[in-house]
C-alpha cells in the first residue's frame, strides 16, 4: 500500500504547467513540521515536493500561495532523469489523490503573516476537491441529529 497524509505550509506558490495533452500539473512543496525538537529546542520542518493533475492542479494554483497551510493525501512517486551535467538525478514527490485547505479567509496576508480581519465571515467554507468538484461539505455532521443526549456520570466506563 501507497499512501501518504500530511499537514503542511507551501513553501514556494505553485507552479501550473499544461503537457502536451492539454493536462494541467501543478508543482509546488510543503514544509512539514516534525514531532520532536532539536537540541535547541527549535522544531525542525521535512520539506516535501507535491504534484497534482488535471482538475486539483488548476485549483490549487488559483486559490494556493506561499505560506497556505493546507492537508494532503495521495501517494509517494519516485523518479530520475539526467541533468544537464550528464548525472542522474533521482526525485521523490507525492502525487495528490486528495487535498483541503486549512487556512481561513482572511487569517494571512499574501506574505504569509498572520492577521485578524474585522467585517464579514472570516471562516472559509470547506470544500470536497477529492473527486475535482467545489461541492460545499457540510460542517456540523451532528447539526440534525436530534435532541441533547444526557448521560449520567456511572454510565461512564472509566
Amino acid at each position: 500500500m501507497n499512501k501518504v497524509f500530511l499537514v503542511g505550509r507551501l513553501t514556494r506558490d505553485p507552479e501550473l504547467r499544461y503537457g502536451s495533452s492539454n493536462n494541467a500539473v501543478m508543482r509546488t512543496s510543503i514544509a512539514v513540521d516534525r514531532q520532536f525538537t532539536n537540541q535547541n529546542g527549535e522544531r525542525e520542518a521535512d520539506f516535501i515536493n507535491i504534484v497534482a493533475f488535471g482538475n486539483r492542479a488548476e485549483t490549487m494554483k488559483k486559490y494556493l500561495t506561499k505560506g497556505s497551510q493546507i492537508a494532503v493525501s495521495g501517494r509517494i512517486q519516485t523518479g530520475s532523469y539526467d541533468g544537464s551535467d550528464g548525472k542522474k538525478v533521482y526525485t521523490t514527490d507525492v502525487i495528490i489523490d486528495e487535498f483541503q485547505f486549512l487556512d481561513t479567509k482572511g487569517s494571512r496576508t499574501d506574505s504569509g503573516n498572520q492577521t485578524q480581519t474585522s467585517g464579514s465571515n472570516t471562516e472559509m467554507t470547506p470544500y470536497d476537491f477529492s473527486s475535482g468538484s467545489q461541492d460545499v461539505v457540510e460542517t456540523d455532521p451532528f447539526k440534525d441529529f436530534g435532541d441533547k443526549i444526557e448521560i449520567d456520570d456511572s454510565d461512564l466506563p472509566f
